[in-house]
This record gives C-alpha cells, sequence and structure tokens, in this order.
C-alpha cells in the first residue's frame, strides 16, 4: 500500500501537481486585480502564461530583456550558467507594469541551473512586488524544480509567496487547471 502511495506522488509530481493539502486558498473574487508576469525564451513558460490568463483571466506581462540571449540551446546554457553563478541581474526592457494595480502577481520562469532566469530575478528584486501575493509557476526541460521555488521566496522580499507553485514539464499544462482551483481561482 505504501509503496503505491509513494508511486502515485511520484507520478503526481512529475506531471506538475502539488499537494492542495500545503495551499491556503487564494480568495478570487471579482476585485482583486492578476497579473501573469512571465520570462520565457522558448516559449514553453509563455504558453503556461498563457493557459493561466485563459482559466482565470488577468493582463498577461512578457518579462523582456534588454540584450538578447543567444538562440543556440549550448550558447544560451553557459551564459545563463555564468551569470546565475554571479548572480548576474540584466537589464529589462521598459515600460515595466504598474505593479501597484495588481493584488495577486503570477510569476512565470524556465528553471535554469536549478534556480530562476536571471531575468526574473531582475524582475522581482526591485521590490515592486513588496505586499503582493505571489504564485510562482516552473517550467522545466527534465531538471524538475531544484530550487526555483525556495528562490522565489529568497529573492521576492517583503510579499507572500504561495507555497506549492506550478511544476510542469516544458509547455505541457498537464493539472494546470486542478492546480488553479485548488488555489482558489476560478474565472
Amino acid at each position: 500500500m505504501i509503496k503505491k502511495f509513494l508511486f502515485f506522488g511520484a507520478l503526481l509530481t512529475l506531471f506538475g501537481f502539488q499537494a492542495s493539502a500545503q495551499q491556503t486558498p487564494v480568495t478570487s473574487d471579482s476585485e482583486q486585480k492578476i497579473l501573469i508576469a512571465y520570462y520565457s525564451v522558448s516559449g514553453n513558460t509563455e504558453q503556461v502564461a498563457e493557459a493561466i490568463q485563459k482559466d482565470i483571466g488577468g493582463d498577461l506581462y512578457q518579462i523582456k530583456t534588454v540584450s538578447a540571449y543567444p538562440t543556440i540551446k549550448k550558447e544560451l546554457l553557459s551564459q545563463a550558467k555564468r551569470e546565475i553563478s554571479v548572480g548576474y541581474r540584466p537589464k529589462l526592457e521598459k515600460p515595466l507594469p504598474d505593479i501597484s494595480q495588481y493584488d495577486i502577481v503570477f510569476v512565470g520562469s524556465p528553471c535554469w541551473w536549478g534556480t530562476i532566469a536571471p531575468a526574473v530575478s531582475s524582475f522581482i528584486s526591485d521590490k515592486r512586488l513588496a505586499g503582493k501575493t505571489v504564485v510562482p509557476f516552473i517550467t522545466h526541460s527534465g531538471g524538475g524544480e531544484q530550487n526555483t521555488l525556495n528562490d522565489f521566496k529568497r529573492q521576492c522580499q517583503n510579499c507572500l509567496v504561495k507555497d506549492g507553485g506550478w511544476i510542469g514539464y516544458g509547455n505541457r499544462t498537464f493539472g494546470l487547471a486542478d492546480w488553479l482551483k485548488d488555489l482558489g481561482f476560478t474565472k
């Protein structure tokens, strides 16, 4: 029986589910304004952000860096590794959204070298999210979440980062609607 439970739990984690018992529902009334900010190079995180918007509404904002990342995967990974190892925060394109008008901010990032992408670190590091509820969602290409959710909590100072962020492989949104429902979000 325990083996079946562990196997089922591993499958749920693999496909992006998080245990809803650990999550505190977020009240989703029509008065709350939602921003869905995301960074995406390959398009995977963008597709998940669009699926979230389709399910619950809200405004989309794509986080963009002033300098583009390489399109060749090996070069991209090499640059990302260097940047993450030194804590580099790239400059972001303007205009940035007026966060003050939002109650809840979903923030999406690919998992690069076990953590959030440097562009997302730039987005959350300037204290604009202070006092906001932040709901992280992560995409990966096989490495899982690693340190991403802990790094969100560490970097996002003075905001409430929801436990149990959504973790998905590539652009697959399997379990996304259920995760949003478990958090209390409906359109």
